[in-house]
């Protein structure tokens, strides 16, 4: 029997720890009869190495070439340290194997020190991914992207661990993406679906 791909036992793990039924609120206000919190998985570690190694086969098989990976914080925040990460590990085995660091958008600029929006990784020219955990409307995707523009970056490709296909997200994000494409590792119904295998 072959060893389960990165991407299969992430959402092995996902559907077992990250998914709920139930009747919930989901931060645009609309209620949905299941949750996803991609954090508890992201924030374990096996799941973090997993996120990290998911997302840049995820790359690699679609041919994106970046040199970094950031979105906005809180739900990219373990996304971005463990892709780095994960580039880093492989870079070891495979010296030609690209670095991709990390960068993070805060919600709103800073009112001291550098006064700036990104933390970490930032330079004018440079291609970058921008990540997030879930993708319901877009709207802190769509922010991350807006971000890395005004600093000068390409976005090449932007990634979500879950994407839910509300009816306005995903248009919303390629409009924002503006010709990069907008990928996903798991649709909310293959995560429901490999949950009620679970049971």
């Amino acid at each position: 029997m072959p060893t389960p791909t990165h991407a299969q036992q992430l959402l092995a793990l996902l559907a077992r720890i990250s998914f709920r039924l139930g009747q919930f609120t989901l931060s645009s206000g609309s209620t949905s009869d299941y949750y996803i919190d991609c954090r508890t998985t992201t924030l374990h570690a096996e799941g973090g190495r997993l996120t990290g190694h998911a997302i840049l086969e995820l790359l690699e098989a679609h041919n994106i070439q970046a040199e970094a990976v950031g979105g906005l914080t809180l739900g990219a925040d373990p996304i971005v340290s463990n892709v780095a990460t994960a580039s880093a590990q492989r870079a070891l085995s495979n010296p030609s194997a690209p670095l991709i660091h990390g960068f993070l958008v805060r919600k709103a600029e800073k009112q001291h020190g550098t006064a700036r929006r990104i933390e970490g990784f930032s330079q004018p020219g440079v291609r970058v991914v921008i990540v997030d955990d879930v993708c319901t409307t877009g709207s802190s995707t769509i922010n991350a992207i807006e971000a890395a523009r005004e600093a000068g970056m390409t976005v090449a490709a932007v990634v979500c661990i879950v994407e839910r296909e509300e009816a306005n997200g995903r248009p919303a994000v390629e409009a924002a993406a503006d010709g990069a494409p907008f990928l996903n590792l798991f649709t909310a119904a293959q995560v429901r679906a490999e949950h009620i295998r679970q049971q």
